[in-house]
């Protein structure tokens, strides 16, 4: 990484080419990761998790807004284990890749038990801070959209639709405000808040940019699991006999074991590769903000031991 502010394609290929030159070390911790978060969501899907209420077409008035209520109510129930592990399994391997990324940047070498070792203290701490970050996102969500949902009516629907809209909006702002905690927690040994009001004073005059980041890198990311899931899908479908129609149609808890397991493959390809460069580009974009914001350049090449700087610098 080159000790200066960083632009976008840096930070993505930075991201890229550390992952490239320690792929044992990540993509080793990562595919780890992926396959015990896999497991755990296979074996929800198949056995906790309650079936998709269905909704009358025909139905009209209250009936209707009760049935959107619980067919929203049951949607989210099913959503929010398996979001809760993935933002679990990715902060698992950010502690590892933020590790990488700090000592690839001063031209340190790094293997996954000096990497695991140095990560491990901030292990709970991390999962504190997913579980603090998805308790206030859900808080957000309840207050959006509960009023509207209690009225009962039409009105109450469209008052929920507005909450929601709302609530949706907080969202985004706190999700990338939020956005460096992580590394925060990480590299300078923040507690959780502190981690979290790191974020935002980084983030702060450059939620645009950080935004604009950030959506590039999900948008690459959607790209590559749209991309693998496709051929996996099919392959599941045929090796399940499930029929295209009901697949589309909502009838997914219906199906058997190979569908799951061969989703399931698809999916720890897809996590492995994607989990450690999200982390590596958070860790890149935290690094350039306090570059910009600190001059952490000037103390990396210190660090790094590179001549003009510090002890370093020829006396006259």
């Amino acid at each position: 990484m080159p000790l200066r502010p960083l632009s976008l394609g840096e930070i993505l290929d930075g991201s890229v080419s550390a992952l490239r030159a320690h792929w044992r070390t990540a993509l080793g911790f990562s595919l780890t990761v992926s396959v015990i978060t896999q497991i755990a969501v296979i074996l929800m899907q198949r056995y906790l998790l309650p079936e998709p209420t269905s909704i009358d077409p025909n139905a009209t008035g209250a009936e209707a807004l009760r049935q959107t209520a619980d067919s929203a109510r049951s949607t989210l129930i099913s959503l929010a284990p398996g979001s809760l592990l993935s933002m679990i399994a990715t902060l698992f391997t950010a502690s590892v890749v933020t590790v990488i990324i700090s000592r690839s940047v001063l031209g340190r070498p790094t293997t996954l038990a000096d990497s695991w070792a140095e990560a491990r203290p901030r292990v709970l701490p991390l999962l504190g801070l997913t579980v603090l970050v998805a308790v206030i996102m859900a808080a957000i969500m309840a207050v959006g959209i509960g009023p509207g949902l209690l009225l009962g009516s039409e009105a109450g629907a469209a008052l929920a639709f507005l909450g929601f809209a709302a609530a949706c909006v907080v969202m985004l702002w706190l999700n990338v405000s939020f956005a460096l905690a992580a590394p925060a927690l990480m590299l300078e040994r923040q507690s959780i808040v502190a981690a979290l009001r790191r974020s935002a004073k980084l983030v702060r005059g450059a939620w645009w940019r950080t935004f604009g980041i950030l959506a590039l890198t999900y948008l690459l990311t959607f790209l590559l699991t749209f991309l693998v899931s496709i051929p996996f899908t099919a392959i599941a479908v045929i090796a399940d006999g499930t029929e295209a129609g009901d697949l589309f149609g909502g009838t997914a808890p219906s199906v058997g074991w190979p569908f799951l397991i061969v989703t399931g493959i698809g999916e720890v390809i897809v996590s492995t590769l994607i989990y450690p460069f999200v982390a590596g580009v958070m860790a890149l974009l935290y690094m350039d903000q306090r570059i910009r914001r600190e001059a952490l350049d000037l103390d990396l090449a210190r660090a790094a031991g590179l001549p003009g700087y510090g002890d370093n610098t020829p006396r006259s």
